[in-house]
């Protein structure tokens, strides 16, 4: 099995990192976050399995355990939270809607339906070669970022927290500005779908909302076929379930090709920086007529990963206000 690591909040010693091996927890003799081991490992080019291993070697009693977000930067605001969409197959069904619109002319597709034909015709090229370039986004920095368990509140003005399931890439970048690939993570990119379906234009506001990873982080590269499920709970009632896939079998993008596209920007190799790359999502529960509520919890889970992810939507209802902005 993978290793898997993540962090709890553990009583008096605070938060510190843990590794699972299928059924059990383990933690270290002397508390260490997950980003002391990580960049630890990345600095001295060890291999991180090897190192989880060593430096969490101690059984964990504890039955119930308090995650927190699994890697963190100690200045918050050097983690990148990032995204592509556009990037996976969906369902038979989709796919056959999606090619029979495919084989209209240009000027009958929609932007969106352009840049899916362009994942599927070039999001996959041979090893040396640079493929289409996906659809990319900004979410925010690390201060963005909600624990698992926690709560995804959404700001006065935003119109809908919607799930959107899917892995999330962990990288670090190394002294030298060499991008290194942690592992992937379960995320919830969560989006305002009211607001894009608005106008596409409104893309970047709508990706401008919290989202959460976790509890896991699995180290290395990630399995070629994930199936999940994504379900919503509200007052003790399931309403609505639906599994998902991702992994580069079930994607028209390669997961490299959407790193080399993220990275080949100077500006994200940045060295020290940490960031969190969602890769896209299969399916939707907006998309089958599904609107959150305050107080729903957005389960993710998907078999290697680990605990599901669990979170609590909660919208303010307070007016949106003119935010003043002064002179020096």
């Amino acid at each position: 099995m993978s290793m898997l690591f993540g962090q709890i909040i553990n009583g008096d010693r605070g938060v510190e990192a843990v590794r699972f091996d299928g059924e059990r927890y383990f933690c270290g003799a002397q508390p260490k976050t997950s980003w002391d081991i990580v960049i630890d490992s990345v600095e001295a080019r060890k291999d991180l399995t090897k190192q989880l291993e060593a430096s969490l070697d101690v059984p964990l009693t504890a039955t119930e355990l308090q995650w927190t977000v699994p890697i963190v930067h100690p200045e918050p605001h050097r983690c990148w939270v990032t995204g592509t969409g556009l990037t996976h197959l969906g369902s038979a069904a989709t796919r056959d809607s999606m090619h029979q619109a495919l084989a209209d002319d240009d000027a009958s597709l929609s932007d969106s339906m352009k840049m899916f034909r362009f994942g599927l015709e070039g999001g996959k090229p041979i090893a040396g070669e640079v493929g289409a370039q996906p659809e990319w986004f900004y979410k925010g920095n690390g201060l963005s970022v909600v624990e698992p368990g926690g709560v995804l509140e959404l700001e006065p003005g935003a119109m809908d927290g919607g799930d959107e399931s899917e892995l999330a890439g962990i990288y670090v970048v190394r002294s030298d500005g060499q991008p290194v690939r942690i592992g992937f993570a379960l995320g919830n990119e969560f989006s305002d779908h009211v607001m894009e379906k608005i106008n596409y234009l409104y893309l970047a506001h709508s990706k401008l909302r919290v989202s959460a990873f976790g509890p896991l982080i699995r180290v290395g590269q990630a399995p070629s076929s994930v199936h999940g499920t994504t379900k919503i709970e509200r007052g003790g009632d399931v309403v609505w379930e639906k599994g998902f896939t991702s992994g580069d079998d079930e994607m028209c993008h390669a997961i490299s090709n959407l790193e080399h596209h993220h990275f080949k920007y100077a500006l994200f190799r940045n060295p020290g920086d940490l960031h969190v790359h969602y890769m896209g999502t299969s399916l939707l529960s907006f998309a089958d007529g599904v609107r959150t509520q305050t107080g729903d919890s957005i389960v993710i889970e998907a078999d290697g990963f680990g605990p599901a992810l669990r979170n609590t939507v909660r919208y303010d209802a307070t007016p949106e206000k003119v935010v003043q902005v002064i002179g020096a």
